[in-house]
Parts: structure tokens; sequence; C-alpha cells
């Protein structure tokens, strides 16, 4: 592994959000291409995440973007409490690989509350079962993204 892109943008409908991991990918398991689905527990592989909360708020929504093209999507009242399925109106997840990169593109619609604090981050499994975590920002202790710390993106305003 070289480095992870990342970008989120904010759209009428929801947001839109890219994600490029580049290097080597000869010891790490990348999920094959199956049918779109809802499906848990995504993060046990590799995936991408997106955390966004709103401003003044303690709930949050994560949302969990496989390269298999399989998602997941989360609402918390609070920290790790109370979760739901989030209620979202759609969401399309688009995945090319290279020969040294992985592009993982997604459209979301649904309600995404203005400002927010977004936290972007990405888990990589290795062939052997070791993790990787790559995120804007590590709060102290194992990575955990749910932490408010780890969101380090801030939205002002509808476009």
């Amino acid at each position: 592994m070289s480095g992870i892109e990342a970008e989120l943008h904010p759209t009428p409908t929801g947001c839109r959000a890219a994600f490029v991991i580049a290097g080597a990918f000869d010891n790490l398991v990348i999920p094959g291409r199956e049918t779109p689905t809802r499906r848990d527990e995504l993060w046990r592989t590799t995936c991408c995440e997106i955390f966004w909360q709103p401003k003044a708020d303690t709930s949050y929504r994560e949302i969990n973007l496989s390269p298999s093209t399989c998602w997941a999507a989360y609402d918390f009242a609070d920290y790790r409490a109370k979760r739901q399925d989030a209620a979202l109106d759609r969401i399309v997840v688009w995945s090319e690989r290279a020969e040294d990169s992985l592009t993982l593109k997604a459209e979301i619609e649904g309600i995404f509350k203005l400002p927010a604090s977004i936290g972007l981050s990405t888990v990589i499994e290795e062939s052997d079962g070791r993790m990787q975590y790559w995120a804007l920002a590590f709060p102290e202790g194992p990575p955990d993204f749910h932490r408010a710390s780890s969101r380090r993106l801030h939205v002002a305003g509808r476009l």
C-alpha cells in the first residue's frame, strides 16, 4: 500500500464519494464483485467508510462501501448506541481494479443534515488476516472511527 485518496461531495439529493487505494495488491484481500445489496459486517474485510455527524448533535450515520459493490448504512443515536438501518433512498457502488490501484465510487441518495463533521476511513485486510486502518484522524487507543474526534472534514451548507 502506498496511500489512499478520498473525496466526499454533498449533492442536492445526498452525497457522492470516491476512494482510490494505491499500491501493490499481492498480499491484500479485495472482495470480488457481487450483486449489489445491503450487507452487515463489511468492515471485517477491505472496505471504505463514511461517518457523517450533524453539527451540535450526538447522532451520526455510518456508511460502509465494499469493492464487492455491497454496502451498509446505519444511524446511531449516540456513540455506538441505538443502531438502526439508515433510511436511504438509494446507494450505488462502483469499483474498478487496475494493476496498481482500486477505485471505489458511490452515489448515496437520502437526507444528510448540514452542517456536518465527516470522517473518511478505509479498512484493508491482508491475506494473513492482519488489518490496516487508514483515516483522516485517529483517536487515542485502538482504531475506532465511531469516535467524533475522527471526523475532521467540515461541510457548512447545501449546494
